[in-house]
C-alpha cells in the first residue's frame, strides 16, 4: 500500500498541515512534523532524542530551513507561520508530491525543471535523525543552503529562550551543539556539505496545534549554523543530526539498512501466517509497520534481574529484530507525540502489536519486564517522564495482564514463561481478595471487585483535572468485573496446566458468575456501566460493557451478549470506533477540542475512542460469526491512514459527524486493535 498526495493535498496549506508524519529509533526517540513543513505542534522536530530511554524527550534539532538556488532563481522551501499569523517562506508551494515510503517520509520539491527529493527517517537503537536530500533531474547544477534551527527543550514545550546562547563549535564533518554546560551535546554532521556558524535566535513561531488544545502556542529556535552545498543531477547527500559523536555518514547505507529492518518486519508478519493473507489486507502491512513505532527499550533495574536472565542478552536478527542497542527489557509508548509507556496500555496494545504482527519473542520480554514492577497486586499505570517512579493509580491495568498473558501463552505454549510468571499472577489475585491501593478489594458479599476513593480516577476514563474527576466510576464498574472473571478463569486454567491447584480461582469465579447479573438491567434491555456508586447504580450507556462479551470469558448469556452488541451498535459505534458515551445522555459532548478543562471534560463524555473498535468487532464476531461483516467495521480505518497521523491510526474522534480525528495522531492501542481483530476475522 502507498500512501502519497500531489499538489491537491500539498499545495492546501490547511489540509497539508493537518496530515503529520512520524518516524521512531526503538529506543523512545522521534521526529515528525506536517506535509507542508510548517510547525504546528511543540513537538515537532527533526531529533527529538530520548536521552533517557524511553523518556527524557527532548527537542534538540528543529528544522531545516531550505533555500535553493536554481537557474538564477531563488526557490524558498520551507514554511513558516509567525505569530502574525503571516506565512514566510511559503514553500508548500513547491511541494509537486509527498508519499510515505514504508515508515520513511518523502517529499519532491519541484524548481523549474529540477525535482529535489527530500527523505527522513532514523537510525534503530540510536538518537539519529537522517535528513537524505537527492537531487533527481535537472538540466544544470543546484545549490543548496540549510539554516539549521536548534533547541534544548523538553518535548512538551513550554520552554521561552529570550535570547541565551548555546555552545556551538566545529568539529570534523560538521558542528557540535551544547546548550549549557551540563546538556547532552548533539551533532550535526554531512558527509559532503560546509558549514558556516551563526548563533542567533529566530523568534515567535505560531502553533496552531498548541492553540487549538488551548495551550502556549509560540515557540523561539536557535539557527547555530548553515550548511552549503552545489548538487550535481542525480546526486544526494545527507545531513545527520545525532547525540553519538560519531554516527555513519553514509546515508546510501543507513537508507538501506531502514529499508531491510521494515521489510524484515513485514516478512515475519507474513511467514507467522503461512496459509497466506486475504488481498484485501494489504493495507495491514503499514499498520504493522506503524506498530513496530510503540515498541521501546526500557531497561529493568539490575537488582530485579537474574545475572543469568535473557534481560541481559541483545537479541539478533534471527531472534527478533531488536534494536542493537536493546538492553534489559521492552515496553509500549502509548501514543505520539506525548505519551510514555503506560501499563493499562501496553497490556491492552500486546497482542495487536506483538503477537498479530509474528513478534512473539517481544511480546516475552514485555511480560518480564512488567513483572518486576507489580507492587501489592498492581501493575504500575505510569512511567511519569519526570522520574523513574511509577504511579499505581489503576485498577484494569493488572487484570490486562492477565489476559495480555493469556494471548501470548495460547499463541506459544511457553510453559517456561507461564511458570515463571504464575507466582506473580497469583499474588496479584490475593492482593485483589484482601484489599490494596485506592480501596481496590473484593466484596465478601457478591464476590465483585470494586474500586475507588474521593479524588481517584482508576479506570481507563481517567480524565482528571485539578480535583475534579470527570468520570470517577467508583464503585463496580462493569469492565473491571468482566476482566475480574476473565482473569480468574484464565488463572484457573494455568494452575490446570502447571499441576497446581486451580480450585480456589474456580471457586472465586463461580461467585463472581452467580452475581454478575447484577449489572444487567433489564428495563433498559443492556448492563449498568457501575454498581454501588456513592449515587446508586449508573445506567449511562457507555461501551464498557462490550468488554463483557469481548473477553474469552463472558459473564452474559448468549441473549445478553447479543443485546450488548446490538445496543452499542446502535448507539455508540462510528466509522473509527465507539463513542464514550450515548449522544442522548444530558452529559455527551460531540466535540473535543478548546482548553485543557474542555477537552478533558468531554474526552469520555462522547469522545469516540479508536481502539474501543477491537473489542466492538471480536464481540460482534462472536455473536453474529460472520467474519464478512464484521471486517466491514474496520474498514474505514483504512481510509484514515491517509489523514491525521499518515500510516498510523489516531487516539480519539470528535462524537459528531464527520468524526474529525483528535488528540495523538498515532496511538498504541488503536493500531493494535485493529490489527489484531482484522487478523482475528481473518482466522474465523
Amino acid at each position: 500500500m502507498s500512501i502519497g498526495f500531489g499538489r491537491e493535498i500539498c499545495g492546501d496549506l490547511s489540509v497539508a498541515t493537518s496530515r503529520e508524519w512520524l518516524v521512531t529509533n526503538g529506543i523512545g526517540g522521534y521526529a515528525c512534523g506536517t506535509v507542508a513543513g510548517e510547525l504546528t505542534r511543540h513537538y515537532h522536530g527533526l531529533l527529538v532524542a530520548a536521552l533517557d530511554p524511553p523518556l527524557g524527550r527532548t527537542l534538540m534539532l528543529t528544522k531545516l530551513e531550505e533555500i535553493v538556488h536554481y537557474n538564477q532563481q531563488v526557490y524558498a522551501l520551507s514554511t513558516d507561520r509567525w505569530l502574525d499569523n503571516s506565512i514566510d517562506p511559503q514553500g508548500y508551494r513547491h511541494i509537486e508530491r509527498f508519499t510515505l515510503n514504508g515508515t520513511i517520509p518523502t517529499w519532491r520539491y519541484a524548481c523549474g525543471d529540477a525535482l529535489l527529493e527530500k527523505q527522513v527517517w532514523m537510525q534503530q537503537g540510536e538518537n539519529t535523525t537522517y535528513i537524505r536530500y537527492t537531487l533527481v533531474r535537472a538540466s544544470q547544477s543546484l545549490a543548496i543552503m540549510l539554516k539549521a534551527l536548534v533547541n534544548y527543550q523538553d518535548h512538551h514545550g513550554g520552554m521561552r529562550n529570550w535570547g541565551w546562547q548555546m555552545a556551538v563549535e566545529r568539529v570534523d564533518s560538521g558542528l557540535c551543539v551544547k546548550a549549557f554546560p551540563n546538556a547532552m551535546p548533539f551533532y550535526l554532521l554531512s558527509d559532503r556539505a560546509d558549514v558556516l556558524l551563526i548563533n542567533d535566535w529566530y523568534y515567535g513561531f505560531k502553533l496552531t496545534a498548541e492553540r487549538y488544545r488551548g495551550l502556549n502556542d509560540r515557540d523561539d529556535h536557535f539557527h547555530a549554523a548553515t550548511f552549503h552545498l552545489t548538487l550535481e543531477p542525480g546526486a544526494s547527500f545527507t545531513i545527520v543530526a545525532s547525540t553519538e559523536s560519531n554516527p555513519s555518514l553514509n546515508g546510501n547505507n543507513a537508507l538501506k539498512q531502514q529499508q531491510a529492518y521494515e521489510q524484515k518486519l513485514l516478512n515475519l508478519w507474513r511467514s507467522d501466517h503461512p496459509d497466506g493473507l486475504r488481498d484485501s489486507s494489504s493495507w495491514m502491512a503499514q499498520l504493522v509497520l506503524a506498530a513496530d513505532q510503540f515498541i521501546v527499550n526500557r531497561s529493568v533495574s539490575p537488582s530485579t534481574v537474574d545475572s543469568n536472565s535473557e534481560f541481559d542478552l541483545n537479541f539478533n536478527d534471527s531472534n527478533l529484530l531488536s534494536s542493537p542497542a536493546s538492553l534489559n527489557g521492552k515496553t509500549i509508548l502509548a501514543g505520539y507525540p506525548w505519551f510514555s509507556d503506560w501499563g493499562r496500555d501496553t497490556m491492552i496494545s500486546l497482542p495487536g502489536l506483538t503477537l498479530a504482527t509474528g513478534r512473539s519473542e517481544i511480546a516475552r520480554l514485555i511480560l518480564r519486564t512488567f513483572s518486576h514492577y507489580v507492587d501489592q497486586g498492581m501493575l504500575p499505570n505510569r512511567f511519569p517522564d519526570a522520574g523513574e517512579v511509577p504511579e499505581y493509580n489503576t485498577v484494569d491495568a493488572t487484570l490486562w495482564y492477565f489476559e495480555a498473558i493469556h494471548q501470548y501463552y495460547k499463541a506459544t505454549q511457553d510453559d517456561d514463561l507461564l511458570m515463571e510468571l504464575f507466582p506473580v499472577l497469583a499474588d496479584i489475585i490475593h492482593w485483589h481478595c484482601r484489599g490494596t491501593r485506592f480501596n481496590i478489594h473484593l466484596d465478601p458479599i457478591d464476590g465483585l471487585l470494586y474500586a475507588g476513593e474521593t479524588g481517584a480516577q482508576l479506570t481507563w476514563m481517567d480524565a482528571k483535572v485539578g480535583d475534579w474527576v470527570v468520570t470517577p466510576r467508583t464503585g463496580k464498574p462493569i469492565e473491571v468485573n468482566a476482566l475480574w472473571y476473565n482473569a480468574l478463569r484464565t488463572m484457573a486454567k494455568f494452575a490446570r496446566q502447571l499441576g497446581k491447584p486451580h480450585q480456589e480461582y474456580e471457586a472465586i469465579a463461580d461467585r463472581t458468575l452467580a452475581r454478575f447479573p447484577r449489572f444487567w438491567n433489564s428495563e433498559l434491555g443492556y448492563c449498568y456501566d457501575v454498581l454501588d456508586t456513592p449515587d446508586g447504580n449508573d445506567s449511562s450507556l457507555r461501551p464498557n460493557q462490550i468488554f463483557a462479551v469481548s473477553l474469552p470469558e463472558s459473564p452474559l448469556t448468549p441473549a445478553q451478549q447479543k443485546a450488548v452488541v446490538d445496543v452499542c451498535g446502535r448507539s455508540l459505534l462510528t466509522s473509527y470506533g465507539l463513542r464514550s458515551l450515548a449522544a442522548s445522555h444530558p452529559d455527551y459532548q460531540g466535540h473535543y477540542g478548546g482548553t485543557p478543562l474542555q477537552r478533558d471534560g468531554a474526552y469520555h463524555q462522547g469522545t469516540v475512542w479508536g481502539w474501543l473498535i477491537g473489542a466492538y468487532v471480536l464481540a460482534h464476531l462472536r455473536v453474529y460469526g460472520d467474519p464478512v461483516q464484521a471486517r466491514q467495521f474496520l474498514e474505514p480505518m483504512q481510509d484514515h491512514l491517509w489523514n491525521h497521523g499518515l500510516g498510523t491510526l489516531s487516539e480519539i474522534f470528535d462524537g459528531d459527524a464527520p468524526m474529525t480525528p483528535r488528540g495523538c495522531f498515532a496511538q498504541a492501542w488503536t493500531v493494535a486493535e485493529v490489527l489484531r481483530a482484522w487478523m482475528a476475522t481473518e482466522q474465523h
